[in-house]
Parts: C-alpha cells; sequence; structure tokens
C-alpha cells in the first residue's frame, strides 16, 4: 500500500490535509514544530491524519512540500536516499514583498526542488489553488475542480493524477515541466486559475 505524508502545516499543507480526510485516506503531516503542535488539527480531522516527525514523514512512499520554497533544501535533508519516490512540490518561488516570481536564472522552481532531492520522481501539483479553495469540497456545481500535474517522469504523474482523482478532483497531466508544467510555475497562466470540469453530456437514444 502506497504511504502518503504532507511536510508543512501552514495554509497549503493544512487544506491537503483536509482532503485527505475528507476521503479517509491515510496520510503523515509534519512540521518543524514538532508532532505535538500538530495535536489541534489531526484532532480536528479525525483519525487518517496523523502527526508525525519531518524525518518519519519523509520516508513516505509519497511525500508532498507544502513549505515555503526557499525552506525545501533544509526540510529535505534527513530524507535519505529517495530511491525512485515520488516528491510532489507543492510550493511557489515567491519574492517578498513584491510577491513576483523570484529570480531563478531562467530555471524552474521545480527544477531546483529537483535538485535538492536526488533520485526522487518530482511532481509538481496543488501549488495553483489558493489554499481555501484547495481545502474547499472538489466536487462543485455538479463536476469537479481541476488539478494540474506536470513532471518529467509519466509513471509519477499518472500515480499524482490518480491521487489527485481520489481526493476528488478532475485531474489534467501537462506532461514535461519545460513544456507543460512552466505555466504552473508561480506566475504562470494556470496559477488561481480555478476551473471544474463538467462530466461530459448524456447523449440520448434515437
Amino acid at each position: 500500500m502506497t504511504t502518503y505524508a504532507i511536510i508543512g502545516s501552514g495554509a497549503i499543507g493544512g487544506a491537503l490535509a483536509t482532503q485527505f480526510a475528507r476521503r479517509g485516506i491515510d496520510v503523515l503531516i509534519a512540521n518543524a514544530r514538532g508532532p505535538s503542535s500538530l495535536a489541534v488539527l489531526t484532532r480536528t480531522l479525525g483519525p487518517s491524519v496523523r502527526a508525525s516527525t519531518v524525518a518519519d514523514a519523509l520516508r513516505a512512499d509519497v511525500v508532498v512540500l507544502a513549505v515555503p520554497f526557499n525552506a525545501v533544501p533544509d526540510v529535505v535533508r534527513q530524507g535519505g536516499s529517495w530511491d525512485g519516490r515520488i516528491v510532489v512540490d507543492a510550493t511557489n518561488a515567491v519574492a517578498f514583498p513584491a510577491f513576483q516570481p523570484s529570480d531563478l536564472g531562467g530555471r524552474l522552481s521545480t527544477e531546483v526542488v529537483s535538485d535538492a532531492v536526488p533520485g526522487a520522481r518530482v511532481v509538481k501539483a496543488f501549488n495553483t489553488l489558493p489554499a481555501a479553495i484547495l481545502a474547499s469540497d472538489p466536487e462543485q456545481h455538479g463536476g469537479r475542480r481541476v488539478l494540474f500535474v506536470s513532471g518529467n517522469d509519466s509513471d509519477a504523474n499518472a500515480a499524482i493524477g490518480a491521487l489527485g482523482e481520489r481526493l476528488g478532483f478532475a485531474a489534467i497531466v501537462l506532461g514535461a515541466l519545460r513544456e507543460g508544467g512552466r505555466p504552473q510555475q508561480f506566475g504562470g497562466a494556470l496559477v488561481a486559475l480555478d476551473l471544474v470540469k463538467q462530466p461530459a453530456p448524456t447523449r440520448r437514444a434515437h
């Protein structure tokens, strides 16, 4: 059975934990302050969301990084050998106080994250929706809220797309980072774009 962990309990991490709890999918959640700081959150969300140390959470099969972009290198140092495990980059590279995309010398932020987790299969997801929307029920107006997914490993993309579907989203896999994933990066066309996929109309028999 695939194991899941969320690193970060702020707005995005909490929103994702809410979605796991809504579907009864087991997930660990960790932050730099330790498991005791998560007692209220885990008690509120129920038994499928369990507090963990960062070191233990980083051993999961799928690790979602929901921490500030600049904190990623320090956070993942305890991850050990990644050995093809999946890391989901839910971060956004934002320069404050201007609230502009960080200057990464032409690189994508997810490429920078990939450098910090050598051997992992990195997928960009869960970063384009504002936290309040990400936390709300993905089923909206008879359809499902769209989740964008991109990465350079097609099997990892498919796995996170399938996770998104289990969480109730309509997952759209955009392909590799340089092509499909670029509009997911902060400042890109898909950031803060809230789309709902409607089911295909039923054809009437003649």
